[in-house]
């Protein structure tokens, strides 16, 4: 009895000795599953991360998510000769994004698939000899996960839209489709085609009459599956691999067309945006001309501007706001700033690139404004005695608008203003300033060249001065600093700081909006120069 308590003794030691092992080399697989580099930092950042939290969708999670390396796994199934359809099985000739299943059924049996498919498949390559991930729970349930998911989000710009429209000979149903609600399936109309997120949101919407997958399953489905069929006929695709689109070096790796031809969708070259107030609601302003082919050149998408669908503002934005346009009224929606989806909002996105930032960036978005530079978009027509028709004679003005800007363009900036000026109101410590006045004028002149926007809404060439002079009419000869910023601080003009305050957060801070180094915007020496004691 003895001796065979002995053996069980032993037999119990030596299974415990094997679950150790077992565990220890599950943990150690999956750190060097999420780490191939073999340095074990406290976190790695890999775009192929893929949260598994699917039983939530049961109830609370009894164990962590698990962080799944999706390229890994596609490369250790390749050495095998495997592919996708190990772990997917395929609905309609093409692959369901869950594992070994097509849809969800319950808790156990879901829970079930995953731990028999995965911690079978570690332990058979394990007893193989192979490398693969752990086959114990905390392997992959892990309170401190060993990777961080650094994915970029990617879409199709006008080059990749262009790229894949030309691949496909201009086949737009291969990617575009509409839900038919009378016969409850996908169909195809010609010159419909938006972009996926009209109907597929980010996440997904279950609504009475149909059911909305997400943004994020609907381009997997279908750009993943176009990819591996293109690869199986041996022809140009593009990648299958999560980094082969949401990594940002493999992103700034894809090839630019540099001339994208203008996307045929029927839309007007110029368009006259005006009301379709049902209310009958009429508006004091000018009706807006806009050449929406010029627009089209500085957009990605039609979604920058149309958010809804194709359709004009004014369907759904009314004078008075509608549900239809979440109550946002004409009006905020072509002046809202902060938004790139108005007008006023897009333009002051450019106005804070680099070139512009200098002059844009101190100036006020509610300073006062005269009158005319609202009639650079509100066009008055032609007068009646013209003898042309109202309606006719505004359509007739958008019509003009390539002429309107090229005249426009024309705006001279030879503004008479002396070549230096010498700034000597602050001088106990420092020699007075000796101001480059022509050369910074110059300077901001030239990196505006060619540019439309600002050829466009600057009213003059001397627009450009409100830069510095940014409480002053547009003028050549603005006032001087010193008639606003007082020598000592006014404290009961709290916007307004004194004059040495006033010439270094304008001065210096032009350096900094701008990037210009030299002198720099901290060191007082390359400004002033010392008095000798």
């Amino acid at each position: 009895m003895e001796k065979e308590r002995l053996l069980l003794i032993r037999a119990g030691i030596s299974t415990v000795v094997v679950f150790l092992l077992i565990y220890t080399v599950g943990v150690l697989k999956v750190a060097a599953l999420s780490n191939p580099s073999g340095q074990f930092a406290s976190y790695l950042a890999r775009p192929d991360v893929i949260t598994i939290d699917t039983m939530a969708a049961f109830g609370k999670l009894e164990r962590p998510p698990v962080l799944f390396l999706h390229d890994q796994h596609t490369d250790a199934l390749k050495e095998q000769n495997k592919d996708c359809m190990t772990c997917h099985l395929s609905e309609n000739e093409r692959l369901s994004p869950k594992l070994k299943r097509l849809e969800d059924t319950g808790s156990k049996a879901v829970m079930d698939i995953y731990h028999n498919n995965c911690i079978t498949c570690h332990a058979d390559m394990l007893a193989a000899g192979a490398k693969a991930g752990p086959i114990v729970c905390a392997g992959c349930h892990r309170e401190k996960p060993l990777v961080i998911s650094s994915r970029a989000p990617m879409g199709l710009d006008k080059s990749l839209h262009y790229r894949h429209s030309a691949a496909h000979e201009n086949k737009c149903e291969r990617c575009h489709h509409q839900y038919d609600q009378e016969n409850k399936q996908l169909i195809y109309t010609k010159d419909k085609e938006g972009t996926c997120r009209y109907c597929h949101k980010q996440k997904t919407e279950v609504l009475e009459s149909e059911k909305r997958i997400s943004m994020r399953l609907a381009s997997h489905l279908a750009c993943v599956d176009c990819h591996r069929k293109n690869l199986a006929e041996e022809m140009a695709a593009g990648p299958v691999r999560c980094s082969g689109c949401h990594d940002l070096e493999q992103q700034n790796k894809i090839a630019k067309v540099d001339q994208v031809p203008r996307m045929k969708r029927n839309q007007p070259d110029v368009v006259l945006i005006k009301t379709n107030d049902k209310e009958g609601l009429k508006t004091r302003m000018y009706r807006v001309p806009f050449s929406h082919q010029a627009h089209e050149v500085y957009n990605d998408t039609c979604r920058e501007c149309h958010h809804a669908d194709l359709k004009s503002c004014a369907d759904c934005h009314t004078l008075a706001g509608s549900k239809e346009g979440n109550f946002v009224r004409l009006e905020q929606a072509m002046h809202q700033p902060g938004t790139t989806q108005s007008c006023q909002g897009c333009h002051e996105k450019k106005q804070r690139q680099q070139n512009c930032a200098g002059c844009h960036a101190f100036l006020a978005r509610d300073r006062k404004q005269e009158s005319s530079a609202c009639l650079k978009c509100h066009m008055a027509p032609p007068p009646e005695s013209t003898g042309v028709l109202y309606q006719e004679g505004e359509m007739q003005l958008a019509r003009m608008i390539p002429e309107i800007w090229r005249a426009t363009f024309g705006i001279s900036y030879d503004v008479k203003i002396p070549e230096k000026v010498v700034i000597k109101e602050l001088t106990e410590r420092f020699e007075p300033v000796e101001f480059e006045h022509r050369k910074v004028y110059d300077s901001l002149v030239k990196k505006i060249d060619g540019d439309k926007l600002a050829g466009y809404f600057h009213q003059s060439g001397a627009t450009i001065c409100q830069g510095c002079h940014h409480n002053s009419p547009v003028s050549g000869q603005p006032p001087r600093c010193g008639s606003c910023h007082g020598k000592p601080f006014n404290e009961k003009s709290l916007h307004a700081p004194g004059l040495k305050g006033a010439y270094h957060r304008q001065c210096m801070g032009c350096h900094v909006e701008m990037g210009i180094k030299k002198p720099a915007n901290v060191e007082c020496a390359g400004c002033h120069i010392e008095k000798k004691q």
